[in-house]
């Protein structure tokens, strides 16, 4: 049966983060908010702990997760490089609402599903987030929702459409920006692209296209 804690209680927050942390190092699920949606987080490097968030979800593995960290540094060890132009993006955005797509680093051992080489990654600005992170390392995360139903912005939202398929809910009241985040691919600022390398906006979000255009300039694809 799942358990859910919250956040806002100081007595609370100690039990959930333990049971949180206990429960992603065995392979399960845990519902935590962040600074745009409530998510639903797996060690991003247990095959079966991503395969069971998918599930949950309701969906396939040509939709993998994005990964959740802790911190700008971790960007660089989980992906092949870190362009300028991304470090730009990463320096202004981040911790926020920007997931980055980017080559994944060929040397780990991980199954997101089919990301035909690629890692979206993103570090969100959410103290309790932050926290969990800081503990079990990067989590792969997707919204807290059964696919085709509206991401979660409250806990009870997030268990009514999960149940028990999440051990441990992390309350921390309804999300502050309720909308969830911009992605953009940005892969072929490292793969062979030339002069045409672009990054595209895969999904409006968070953060808007004229912040994009802001810091990116022409780099930024114009196609909508």
């Amino acid at each position: 049966m799942s358990s859910v804690f919250d956040s806002r209680d100081a007595d609370q927050i100690l039990t959930g983060m333990r049971q949180a942390r206990l429960a992603i190092g065995r392979g399960e699920l845990v519902v935590l908010p962040t600074d745009t949606v409530y998510g639903v987080g797996a060690d991003a490097f247990s095959p079966a702990a991503v395969q069971r968030l998918l599930d949950a979800k309701g969906r396939g593995r040509q939709q993998p997760p994005p990964v959740l960290v802790g911190s700008t540094a971790t960007l660089a060890a989980l992906v092949e490089t870190v362009p300028e132009p991304v470090q730009r993006l990463v320096d202004e955005f981040w911790p926020g609402g920007l997931t980055i797509v980017l080559p994944a680093q060929q040397s780990l051992v991980w199954d997101l599903g089919e990301t035909h080489g690629t890692v979206a990654v993103r570090m969100p600005d959410h103290r309790v987030a932050l926290a969990l992170l800081e503990e079990t390392g990067p989590l792969a995360v997707s919204s807290a929702n059964l696919t085709g139903e509206p991401a979660a912005v409250e806990v009870d939202q997030a268990k009514g459409m999960l149940g028990d398929s999440i051990e441990v809910y992390l309350d921390a009241g309804p999300a502050t920006r309720g909308v969830a985040s911009t992605i953009v691919d940005a892969t072929s600022l490292v793969r062979p692209g030339g002069e045409d390398a672009k990054v595209r906006v895969l999904r409006e979000g968070a953060v808007s296209r004229d912040e994009l255009a802001r810091v990116l300039g022409d780099l930024l694809d114009e196609q909508p």
